[in-house]
């Protein structure tokens, strides 16, 4: 492989901003896990508030039951047994549930996840476990049930799963039965080329799903069976029994809900204030919290002293919205601004890793973690990359292309490349055939005009059929012009197809499947020779 840098424009300004001058933003973090004093500060920091937070005996027994059904890799035991010691940090990543494991972002994070918690174990001097944080009680079916691939033809095809019939839940809780994934399976190994490496990865891919209830469960057995072996532990936010051990914190962020919305909405003016675009919803009287309801996830509001949704399906007070937490603290959900604080709460956090949309988010509830006496994680941008496999760069090297044209898009260079290969020059000449018929044509038709006033119209309309003539025969011969290249052509609409698929990211679109049926299971772990690199520099990997 070869690593080279390629920085991206665009991306929010607030994350730019981040990345390329944290000293600007700063006052909206609590620390860029770049700088290793912040790392030191922050570390000492988690040292004196050990007693703040969940007590960590608690939360390793949910986490390695958990593990143990879908992550049960030697390696992840060893995590959560230093999880369990006082003085073993966590650094964190995270991302909601998706088919196959989702788009190769994913894949990047938990790498980056477990290389940051690496780098730093060493600059510490003490242990830091990396973990995965499965947003499994996000609710939004249509943005993890498909995910794409590079067909057998060298086409950009979605494979997309059906929503079981079950009320508006979250994600783990959608039950999915086995027919639905043996299609979803059935129509993977149609669309991939055989190779070598297809049974055991397909195995891999149907392992998950035997074992899998919902779309979480299969994303984290995927997950596992890719990372596992690097001792990643996997948390999935649904998990009923992790509720049990957040059940205080979900006190205080009801008791305290009052304060934390003042946060939530002084952050969000001075974030406007500064030029800033919001990345998350703040609405006055937004309690930020879900309440599930006969299996549907209802985002709660404060309406005159209650706690009600939108649609007035239920309605609470403070006190009875707080002694249902004590009967039944499974009903409760965080939503995209009181995660991180659940979070740090639940976990000795030092830094999680974040895309560049979240690290404009979190900006977000920066004064919500000192509201109630806590701290934000450092943050740190995740790895990026595009892989280029290696005829793909022979054929850009043929069209001296860069991943810079590819990205803007390639239709005016290809127009260019395809008029070079007009040895004939049709263009120009059947430019000069339509100049030179209408610079003959004309005075005729204005004669013709001195014999009967009607032989104008006629004339026109005589000029305008030929000159379609003419370039219907000048379109013909562009046909037969690009059917000569065609060869070439495919390999232009391959390059986009494969580094700008629908016009975004490569990372963006495809899924790892694609990439570990050509190179089989090895190529993660070569990935994970790539030197770390937390600056949230895009970067191209020549295969």
């Amino acid at each position: 492989m070869n690593v080279i840098p390629e920085p991206l424009p665009g991306g929010s300004a607030l994350a730019r901003d981040y990345i390329e001058q944290y000293e600007k933003v700063s006052k909206f973090y609590g620390g860029d896990f770049r700088s290793r004093d912040n790392r030191v500060e922050r570390a000492q920091w988690l040292d004196n508030t050990e007693s703040s937070r969940a007590d960590r005996k608690e939360i390793a027994a949910v986490l390695r039951t958990y593990n143990r059904r879908f992550n049960s890799h030697p390696a992840v035991q060893d995590s959560l047994a230093l999880l369990e010691q006082p003085e073993t940090l966590v650094v964190t990543g995270g991302q909601q549930s998706g088919l196959f494991t989702g788009p190769l972002f994913v894949v990047y994070k938990a790498m980056t996840t477990i290389l940051a918690a690496r780098e730093a174990a060493e600059q510490l001097g003490r242990p830091v476990v990396p973990l995965f944080w499965i947003a499994g009680e996000d609710h939004d079916w249509d943005e993890v049930n498909h995910t794409y691939v590079l067909n057998r033809s060298g086409e950009i095809t979605r494979i997309k799963m059906d929503r079981p019939e079950a009320p508006r839940g979250s994600v783990s809780s959608l039950p999915i039965d086995g027919e639905s994934w043996q299609q979803t399976l059935a129509e993977l190994d149609s669309l991939l080329q055989d190779s070598d490496f297809k049974p055991l990865m397909l195995e891999m891919a149907a392992e998950a799903a035997r074992s899998a209830e919902s779309m979480s469960d299969a994303f984290a057995k995927l997950l596992g069976s890719l990372f596992g072996k690097f001792g990643l532990i996997l948390l999935d936010s649904a998990d009923p029994a992790l509720r049990r051990v957040e059940q205080p914190f979900f006190r205080t962020l009801i008791e305290r809900n009052d304060e934390l919305e003042g946060a939530y909405r002084e952050a969000a003016e001075a974030l406007t204030s500064g030029g800033y675009e919001l990345q998350a919803d703040v609405t006055a009287g937004n309690a930020n919290l879900f309440y599930i309801h006969e299996g549907a996830r209802l985002l709660l509001y404060k309406q005159e002293g209650r706690f009600a949704d939108r649609k007035g399906q239920v309605s609470f007070s403070r006190e009875e919205l707080l002694d249902m937490l004590e009967e039944h603290p499974e009903r409760f959900s965080n939503n995209v601004l009181t995660r991180p604080l659940m979070q740090d709460y639940v976990l000795p956090v030092l830094a999680t890793v974040l895309g560049q949309g979240e690290i404009a988010y979190w900006a977000i509830p920066h004064l919500a973690f000192r509201t109630i006496g806590g701290q934000m994680p450092l943050i740190l941008p995740r790895m990026s990359f595009t892989i280029v496999e290696g005829t793909l760069q022979k054929h850009m090297d043929k069209f001296g292309l860069s991943f810079g044209d590819v990205r803007i898009g390639l239709d005016s260079k290809r127009q260019a490349w395809l008029d070079s290969q007009d040895e004939l020059e049709l263009g120009r000449r059947f430019s000069e055939a339509k100049q030179t018929f209408i610079a003959v044509y004309e005075p005729l038709i204005e004669q013709l005009g001195l014999i009967q006033p009607g032989l104008i119209k006629l004339g026109e309309n005589n000029k305008t059929k030929i000159l379609e003539q003419i370039s219907f025969l000048q379109e013909k011969a562009k046909d037969a012009l690009e059917k000569r290249n065609e060869a070439a052509l495919r390999q232009w609409e391959r390059i986009e197809l494969s580094l700008m698929p629908l016009g975004k990211l490569q990372e963006r679109v495809y899924n790892i499947m694609y990439y570990l049926n050509r190179y089989g299971l090895s190529w993660l772990d070569e990935l994970m020779t790539v030197p770390a690199d937390f600056s949230g520099t895009h970067r191209m990997i020549y295969m």
